[in-house]
């Protein structure tokens, strides 16, 4: 994986899930701002997404879960915005700060399986 970019996805989506509880503490709606972070954000992994499928072939074992969380990222981004325009209460930053937290504990793992299974 290319090591900045994974950086830079972690960074987004921890500062993602602090706006999004500060949202709900303050029981503010997701608006323009958050949607484009959540943009950004989905730009990104789509770029991960490319570069790891690309280079598949470097890893020796733990391709399918490598895989599998390649091609999940980039659904949770889109996935809770949704939720969270539907919703109208606190629990829409709610789903916002649990997808953005799950987007950075994913790509932290991709990280850990490429650095132990990439050649």
């Amino acid at each position: 994986m290319l090591a900045p970019l994974s950086t830079a996805i972690v960074a987004l989506s921890v500062g993602t899930l602090f706006l999004a509880v500060y949202y709900a503490i303050r029981e503010r709606l997701i608006n323009d701002g958050v949607l484009a972070i959540l943009g950004i954000l989905e730009v990104a992994l789509l770029v991960q997404v490319v570069y790891g499928m690309t280079h598949l072939g470097r890893l020796a074992e733990e391709k399918a879960t490598f895989t599998a969380y390649l091609l999940t990222l980039p659904f949770l981004p889109p996935f809770t915005a949704l939720l969270a325009i539907k919703e109208k209460s606190r629990w829409a930053m709610v789903t916002i700060a649990v997808g953005a937290g799950a987007v950075a504990v994913m790509t932290v793992r991709l990280g850990q399986i490429w650095t132990e299974h990439g050649h």
